[in-house]
């Protein structure tokens, strides 16, 4: 009995089958006028015939062998500028072709793999490339939906100069382009306790200045000398310095409403997609005036998580926990959920600042259940969409049963505006501002200072 291939004898046989099977129609063409051409000379006795039919024959087999070796010896590389847009924006995909070999390539067609809805696939032919030489072509992709696409893998196509062989190479690397909520710019807010050189969204605290009441932590390099606690050094056996008052940031929660039955309609345009894009908007917003911010959904998902009571904590974790969140609304989607009493659940934990929501449709239920998250905010703002009055023309009336609504969230203390379709996120932020000032509601240290500038 023979022994059985190794798994690299086995991966060849099977490649040199498939580079047979690689034959253009020109390339079998020629193969079987070559060994008609040998039969011929071999009955006929014609030596120079059969020469003829070796050299038809042996054409085919020769380019086969060299684009084998050659697929194997060209190197692809696919890279996203940026990996993350906002939808309805565009990336460009840059591709690279690198010839590793001693021998140049034939012409080279690419072909690479993207979803549908990211347009159409893209393919380029490219001309020989020389020993160690490189191309580098490039193509746009947009999406108006959100979401996380892969691109790849990357295929390529190698025929050799006269037309005999046609193999085809895959390479397995894929690329995620993750498409996110679009954003709106809006109005700056002035906030209570900002104080200079601190940002807007914080605060001072001052820890209590008595000797056994101060609470010490260890030394860090450049920590003022002066400030070094000696009795706490003494006792940890370590330099440890009073912690006589530290930055602190107001904190700002982000509620969305995912909720199935809350919501009618689907596609870009539609309520949900709205809600979506109002709480990334609501999300950079915040971040950017300083604040430390949460996304929370029904289902009780915190975002970026819990550590730091789930918040996004110092400067240095905005960005990080900034993209995080919007990589998370870029794939949210419906929940299943009847109610919002698992995010209440999160929100009962203590003070929460401010609290934004963008809610869909409420029953009395839900509505009461609302109410009772402001009690643990410092102050609150919603806005409620009308999803079946997005088949309606935008400019009627909201329905009594969300005018209901909304005076039992105000009479909660919640500062409640209704989402008619084709609404402007920064003109709703500014009726909110106004809608505060005329109501006369005080707002705690993470509110906001004499209404929303």
């Amino acid at each position: 009995m023979e022994p059985a291939a190794t798994p690299s004898e086995t991966e060849d046989k099977g490649g040199l089958r498939a580079a047979l099977g690689g034959l253009t129609t020109r390339g079998r063409s020629f193969f079987a006028a070559g060994i008609a051409a040998a039969v011929c000379a071999y009955v006929l006795g014609q030596a120079d015939l059969l020469r003829v039919g070796m050299l038809l024959a042996v054409l085919p087999l020769v380019c086969v062998a060299v684009l084998y070796r050659t697929r194997y010896r060209v190197a692809g590389s696919r890279r996203l500028s940026p990996s993350r847009v906002p939808a309805g924006s565009e990336a460009r995909v840059h591709l690279r072709m690198d010839n590793v070999s001693r021998l140049p390539t034939g012409l080279l067609m690419l072909q690479d793999h993207v979803p549908y809805v990211l347009g159409p696939r893209p393919r380029f032919v490219l001309d020989r490339v020389e020993a160690g030489g490189r191309r580098e072509v490039s193509y746009r992709v947009r999406s108006d939906l959100r979401g996380r696409y892969p691109l790849g893998p990357l295929q390529l196509r190698l025929s050799d100069p006269f037309g005999m062989c046609e193999l085809t190479r895959s390479f397995s690397a894929h690329d995620i382009l993750t498409v996110i909520p679009r954003t709106e710019p809006l109005p700056p807010v002035r906030l209570a306790g900002a104080t200079a050189g601190y940002g807007d969204g914080r605060q001072r605290s001052l820890s209590l200045a008595g000797e056994d009441d101060v609470i010490p932590r260890g030394y860090r390099h450049g920590d003022d000398l002066r400030r070094v606690h000696w009795r706490s050094t003494a006792r940890y056996g370590e330099l440890m310095v009073r912690r006589e008052e530290q930055p602190q940031r107001a904190r700002c929660t982000v509620l969305l409403d995912t909720r199935r039955l809350a919501y009618q309609g689907a596609g870009p345009d539609s309520a949900f997609e709205w809600a979506v894009s109002g709480a990334a908007s609501a999300l950079v917003h915040m971040l950017e005036r300083g604040f430390a911010v949460r996304l929370l959904t029904d289902t009780g998902t915190s975002v970026p998580g819990e550590g730091a009571d789930g918040f996004a904590g110092s400067t240095q974790e905005s960005a990080d926990a900034a993209g995080l969140m919007m990589d998370t609304l870029a794939v949210v989607d419906h929940s299943d959920g009847a109610g919002l009493s698992r995010a209440y659940d999160v929100l009962r934990g203590g003070t929460e600042g401010l609290l934004i929501a963008f809610l869909g449709d409420l029953d009395e239920e839900q509505t009461a259940v609302a109410g009772r998250m402001r009690h643990r905010s410092g102050a609150a703002v919603a806005f409620v969409l009308d999803s079946s009055g997005w088949f309606r023309d935008g400019g009627e009336e909201p329905p009594a049963r969300l005018q209901d609504r909304l005076r039992q969230l105000r009479e909660s203390g919640w500062t409640a505006l209704a989402v008619p379709a084709g609404s402007a996120l920064p003109d709703l932020w500014q009726q909110a501002a106004h809608q505060r000032t005329e109501s006369g509601a005080t707002q705690g240290s993470a509110g906001f200072s004499g209404g929303w500038s």
